[in-house]
């Protein structure tokens, strides 16, 4: 079987400026990840065995991020800003070595989908030259429009270069380009900067191939999905499009949310068949959420996983380490951290358990705590299957609870509890009869003062 291969660029060159910030653009998050992971998790999905990203210089931070979504990418500097057909020569020595297929695709276009990468891929394999996504915005203005002759795609032509007739096209270009392998590097060398701007365009590869007799193919896209995130507004308008997205693919695939509108998802977020969300939940990354699982209104979870049949919150605070098993429960104003709470397992108010295990079926009361910092090291907590630990306890960690054993309410636990024992760790409460009447002279004294 032929299979064709693909080469993927990612042009990541862009400046934070107008989003008024030191970071890189492509690196401000949409649902809990950058834009940048994003799209190169997007063209991995399409199936693209080489990956390229163009990077502008001083740009680590970029080249990080990209190492970190994908390992093998090679890595480019367009050391100067002079045109997107610019910026895709930097990754040459990437184009030469051949691919049937070169998809181009930008860093700050999060919500591009995989499909269309792929028809873009089915389309190349077709026999087109080259392929672009065009779409129909309710106002065209400031995009280069695409310019047909008898059903053919003939041109792009920026809105600067563009005449009256030109600009009255609404069919506009999206920016994702599909190159056919054999023909790409030389389309690309023949750009010249012949326009408004002085720039090399990546667009007027699409003349060229007219010109040479090459056929150029629009798939025509919706515009949410070639948003260009280039300011704080659009990247809102990203993460609110992002977000329609993952709550209705949690609802498709089984989970009822009650208030969809106030539930925020990651991008990585698992979530199980039958579980139930309640209104105002936020999830960070890196949570998974095992089948029938309730979540209830107000809580927070972060790399946590929660268990069959769990239940956490309301008001809730699942940290990064958090592992729920099944039918466990996390009531309200409980925060975990780097914890095991075990199946059945029950912490139903008002505690901060870090860096622990809690047994099988124990229960954990009100106001309980870890105290797992010395202000130097953390310290683990273990508390065995079936233990009882009363209301208002501060367990000292490193410290150990045995299975069944019984912690007395309001004790502060510095020494290992064995198995089955009753540990008491407070002082005796002492009774003075009368005391209270010593007190009522002196008292009324003062309010007459």
């Amino acid at each position: 079987m032929n299979v064709r291969t693909c080469l993927a660029i990612v042009l990541a060159a862009g400046e934070g400026t107008r989003m008024r910030s030191a970071k890189a653009k492509v690196l401000h998050a949409i649902a809990g990840q950058s834009m940048l992971a994003h799209v190169l998790q997007t063209v991995r999905a399409a199936d693209a065995g080489d990956v390229a990203v163009v990077v502008g210089p001083d740009s680590q931070a970029v080249t990080d991020e990209v190492k970190r979504v994908v390992p093998d990418a090679s890595i480019f500097i367009q050391r100067e800003r002079r045109g997107t057909a610019h910026a895709v020569l930097a990754a040459k020595d990437a184009l030469v070595k051949g691919a049937d297929d070169i998809l181009i695709v930008f860093g700050d276009t999060p919500l591009v989908r995989p499909q269309t990468l792929k028809a873009f891929r089915d389309t190349l394999a077709r026999g087109a030259g080259i392929v672009i996504a065009g779409f129909r915005p309710a106002d065209p203005t400031g995009y280069g429009r695409l310019v047909q002759e008898n059903g053919k795609l003939v041109a792009i032509r920026e809105e600067k270069d563009a005449s009256a007739a030109e600009r009255a096209i609404t069919l506009c270009n999206g920016g994702l380009m599909g190159l056919s392998g054999m023909h790409a590097l030389s389309l690309l060398e023949q750009i010249g900067d012949t326009n408004a701007k002085k720039e090399f365009y990546l667009t007027d590869a699409v003349a060229l191939a007219h010109q040479a007799g090459l056929p150029s193919e629009v798939i025509e896209i919706g515009e949410d999905e070639v948003l260009g995130v280039d300011n704080r507004t659009k990247l809102a308008r990203g993460e609110a499009m992002m977000q329609d997205k993952l709550r209705a693919a949690a609802m498709e695939n089984g989970a009822t949310l009650v208030a969809p509108e106030t539930v925020y998802f990651a991008a990585d977020t698992k979530i199980g068949s039958d579980v139930t969300i309640e209104p105002f939940v936020v999830f960070g990354p890196g949570v998974t959420i095992g089948d029938k699982a309730v979540i209830r209104a107000f809580s927070h979870l972060e790399g946590a996983t929660v268990g069959e049949g769990a239940t956490v919150g309301p008001y809730a605070r699942l940290r990064p380490g958090t592992k729920l098993g099944k039918g466990a429960k996390i009531g309200n104003f409980v925060e975990t951290k780097a914890a095991s709470i075990e199946d059945g397992a029950k912490i139903n108010h008002l505690s901060y358990v870090g860096d622990a295990r809690v047994g099988e079926k124990a229960n954990v009361g009100a106001g309980t705590i870890t105290c797992n910092y010395d202000g130097a090291k953390k310290h683990h907590t273990d508390i065995g299957k079936g233990a009882f630990i009363g209301s208002n306890s501060a367990l000292v960690a490193p410290v150990k609870i045995g299975d069944g054993a019984y912690v007395g309410t309001g004790s502060v636990i510095t020494d290992d509890v064995p198995a089955n024992a009753l540990a008491i760790a407070r002082g005796r409460q002492a009774i003075k009869e009368g005391w209270a009447l010593t007190l009522k002279p002196a008292k009324n004294k003062s309010d007459k003062g």
